[in-house]
């Protein structure tokens, strides 16, 4: 009997589009640094180094990092402005991380919002863009805390028709500041 009830709950679970990985809607975290050098490796699309640089300072913030996301532009041989086969970017960021409440340092207040990357969603992100988004997906969203990812991007190399951006999930990310707390 308690077998079945097991089954029927994980069943109600997958009907109803919600996730064992669901948890609270709400976690205390702290500010985590990241250093990521990137390079895009694209087929349909090439960047400059400082328009790499542009699209995946948007990229970081709409996954969750802290408002101050840094992407600068990579050491480039073609020079500014002009697309580059292998163009490079730095990244410096901050993700929130969960912790207990007996770990030392500031505790954030954290949320977990919903992200969809899509084509104008950030208002940057265009279908050419496809590849790119497969490489943030793969390199640089681990970096952050997430749950829930649902994963429908397809790329086809060397061409815009049939590609589709479609990636979903939770991040973790700094609760806005309370109404109680602001000055009036």
């Amino acid at each position: 009997m308690i077998k079945l009830a097991a089954l029927s709950g994980l069943w109600l679970c997958l009907t109803s589009g919600t996730s064992l990985a669901d948890g609270p809607s709400s976690a205390t975290g702290e500010w985590q640094k990241h250093e990521y050098s990137f390079v895009s490796m694209g087929f349909t699309s090439t960047y400059s180094c400082d328009g790499l640089a542009d699209i995946l300072k948007q990229l970081l913030i709409s996954a969750g990092a802290r408002g101050d996301a840094k992407a600068q532009p990579g050491a480039c041989a073609r020079g500014f402005g002009r697309p580059e086969t292998l163009a490079r970017a730095n990244l410096i960021f901050y993700s929130l991380s969960p912790v207990s409440q007996a770990a030392d340092g500031q505790k954030i207040d954290g949320i977990w919002r919903p992200v969809t990357f899509a084509v104008r969603s950030p208002r940057q992100l265009m279908l050419g863009d496809c590849e790119l988004v497969e490489q943030f997906r793969a390199q640089v969203l681990p970096l952050f805390t997430t749950r829930n990812i649902v994963e429908k991007t397809t790329c086809v190399p060397h061409q815009e028709s049939g590609s589709v951006i479609d990636l979903k999930f939770e991040s973790l990310s700094a609760a806005p500041p309370s109404t109680a707390a602001r000055p009036r």
